[in-house]
């Protein structure tokens, strides 16, 4: 089974994936990648506070990108609407 490593990335800083997993297609690299994002917007938002800049690279065996995932496009923001006064 193939290997991919999911890099985090903020614009300045980048934590590299060392060890990689191992998935089947594309579909299973799509998933895991929002898991992934979603877990980690998740427990920002235990703190109080979301850094939406963030992406999430994946790379294969190659150090090709494969697949990009920006932490805004995992969510979607659902504002409030005025209450009737």
């Amino acid at each position: 089974m193939p290997l991919y490593y999911f890099h985090l990335r903020d614009g300045t800083d980048v934590l590299l994936d060392p060890e990689g997993r191992e998935l089947e297609g594309h579909d299973a690299i799509v998933a895991t990648t929002l898991a992934e994002a979603r877990d980690m917007l998740s427990a920002e938002a235990r703190t109080g506070r979301l850094c939406l800049d963030q992406v999430i690279d994946v790379e294969d065996q190659s150090g090709i990108v494969v697949h990009q995932l920006a932490f805004a496009d995992a969510l979607t923001i659902i504002w409030p609407t005025p209450l009737p006064r």
